[in-house]
């Protein structure tokens, strides 16, 4: 029997884990990108493009998987799975942007997918419904005075962003009409900026004159559940402020018919794809690149196997270039329509607490108290 001992780094710090065995202090930094791994989905490449791309992966060391008859020129279109470390990656980039055919440009995008894989600090946005119907606390907050103390409450447990909404969008629900939601909403940010509350405030509204009326009031985010597709009018609005952050999610069909029987031939594929153009159609508006946010959306046009598959590979859409949120609290993915939100936040809180600890953006909760307990908790052992 052999004396060696092996283990698996897991959600380590490389360039500590490096310096550790002994290497070269100096160098650790650089030599960390040899040991960071990524996979990149391509799409809708050329058959010379696809010979170019594997042919550049392969001479450093790194692999490239296409249709098999791309080799042979048989076949116009086809996706690649690019792959190998954040090093041989930068290499393959530098090498593309000096071919023909495109490629300077996927060189370039293939940079940025490494800067965007270092990750970033959670954020949480505390749910603040001002609905008689909302799935999880419908009419509890619905009187400006419970209003204000929720409010209050979620700033003391911990929130960075109050997501106030007066529309219901569960499913089979019906839209509010714009003045009801203000009627709602507008006392809300006139108490926010009379007490000199400086906490973001997001506003959840598919409806452009409510997003005008309450960025006029101090709100600084737009949460579109629709992904800026049901008022032609909100890019527009969210164009013409140019310090508001818009949140644009993907939903399949409406909030009244998107639970009937969702079907995808390929869900991230297609909810990527999606989310794309719906980023691409804001920025085409005037929408700063920056100011986006991305939702894949949680139970809006989706089975609770795609809601699973999402929460996994959550990730992927980080390749968007944008900041990503997941909003799965309470929600009927945990499959229990008949337990208190109190048992509802427990399990709500052990998916985002994998979310967290992967370093999700921005995660939407009723309950921040516990969410930011746990929050606090992870920063601490990742010090």
């Amino acid at each position: 029997m052999s004396n060696f001992i092996v283990k698996t780094l897991s959600d380590a710090d490389l360039e500590t884990e490096i310096i550790n065995v002994g290497f070269d202090k100096s160098y650790a930094f650089k030599a960390k990108d040899k040991f960071c791994y990524l996979n990149l989905k391509i799409f809708g490449i050329t058959s010379a493009q696809g010979n170019i791309i594997k042919q550049t992966a392969l001479s450093v060391g790194a692999d490239c998987a296409t249709h098999r008859d791309v080799i042979t020129g048989k076949i116009e279109k086809s996706d690649c799975i690019l792959g190998g470390n954040f090093s041989q990656l930068a290499k393959i980039s530098q090498k593309l942007q000096l071919q023909p055919f495109g490629l300077k440009d996927l060189g370039r995008l293939i940079e940025e997918q490494i800067k965007i894989s270092q990750g970033n600090k959670t954020k949480i946005a505390g749910v603040l419904n001002l609905t008689t119907d909302s799935f999880s606390d419908g009419g509890k907050y619905y009187d400006f005075e419970d209003a204000i103390i929720h409010l209050n409450e979620l700033i003391k447990d911990g929130a960075d962003i109050i997501d106030i909404g007066a529309e219901s969008t569960k499913p089979y629900s019906q839209g509010v009409e714009p003045y009801k939601q203000l009627e709602k909403i507008v006392p809300i940010l006139e108490y926010v900026r009379e007490n000199n509350i400086t906490i973001p405030i997001s506003i959840d509204t598919r409806s452009s004159v409510v997003a005008s009326e309450c960025i006029k009031l101090g709100a600084s985010i737009i949460n579109d559940v629709s992904g800026l597709s049901h008022d032609e009018n909100m890019a527009d609005v969210i164009a013409q402020n140019p310090d508001v952050k818009v949140i644009i999610q993907h939903t399949k069909g409406t909030p009244e018919n998107m639970q009937n029987n969702p079907q995808y031939e390929n869900l991230m594929d297609e909810i990527y794809i999606d989310l794309k153009n719906r980023v691409d159609f804001a920025i085409s508006k005037g929408v700063k690149p920056e100011n986006i946010i991305t939702d894949p959306g949680i139970g809006f046009g989706k089975s609770k196997e795609d809601n699973f598959e999402i929460i996994h590979r959550w990730k992927e859409f980080k390749s968007l270039g944008c900041p990503v949120m997941i909003g799965l609290s309470r929600k009927s993915l945990l499959g229990m329509p008949d337990a208190s939100n109190e048992e509802k936040d427990l399990y709500s809180l052990a998916l985002d607490g994998i979310l967290m600890n992967e370093g999700i953006d921005y995660i939407r909760v009723h309950n921040v108290k516990i969410h930011r307990t746990l929050l606090d908790m992870i920063r601490c052992d990742k010090k």
